[in-house]
């Protein structure tokens, strides 16, 4: 337990630095634990050391944790790829959605999230470094897929993620997050009215808050090396 709880503060520490670093609040960056592939009682863990949204990549893990986990006030966030036979399951069980790549994901999803409880929130992953591997809608697509999110009722269009290349060159990561950064506030000024910035993992949030992040993605930092 106490690892954990010393692990998780370690993380706000780093994030309240990188804030102030910034010139920004420490406030104004929300934290995300990254827990797949840890357990319920892992998460209960470092609940009860203060932490309240937890991302989770594989849907069926996920489920299975939510449902141990049930008694908790959590917020989960679904950040993994998309199948569109995923679609009705996640847009019942997740608060929020980091990785909507395309418009029929985006229209299923609203299909799917229940009238009576609040809109899902929902992030446009753009793939950022143009690597083929990887998930996300070209930066050249993401505004019109974003208008496309903003006008589904049942969806909250809330902002960006991106998941850049890895890389230890600080500038490079800057570079990255900047072009994330650069796509929120031109949406911004078209009129869209979002508010969060999805980017930065345990090796460069500190890159990421100095370019605008208002959520980080933190998993290994805090639970340790994957399993």
């Amino acid at each position: 337990m106490d690892t954990i709880t010393n692990a998780l503060q370690a993380v706000r520490q780093r994030i309240k630095q990188a804030a102030e670093a910034a010139g920004r609040k420490p406030d104004s960056v929300q934290l995300l634990a990254v827990s797949k592939t840890f357990g319920a009682d892992t998460v209960r863990e470092v609940h009860a050391a203060g932490q309240q949204a937890f991302g989770e990549n594989y849907l069926q893990e996920a489920l299975d944790k939510q449902a141990l986990l049930r008694d908790l006030p959590l917020q989960w966030h679904f950040i993994g790829p998309i199948q569109s036979n995923k679609t009705r399951p996640i847009a019942q069980h997740f608060d929020w959605v980091h990785s909507v790549e395309r418009e029929k994901i985006a229209q299923r999803l609203n299909e799917a999230r229940d009238v009576h409880v609040p809109p899902l929130n929902v992030l446009v992953q753009v793939n950022v470094s143009g690597e083929a591997s990887k998930s996300g809608v070209n930066p050249a697509e993401a505004l019109t897929l974003a208008r496309q999110i903003a006008a589904l009722p049942r969806l909250r269009l809330r902002g960006l993620m991106a998941i850049p290349a890895p890389t230890d060159d600080v500038a490079e990561q800057r570079a990255a997050f900047q072009q994330l950064k650069t796509l929120f506030d031109q949406g911004r000024s078209q009129g869209l009215e979002w508010d969060t910035l999805s980017m930065g993992m345990s090796h460069d949030l500190e890159a990421a808050i100095a370019e605008g992040a208002t959520m980080v993605r933190v998993g290994t930092a805090i639970f340790g090396a994957r399993h």
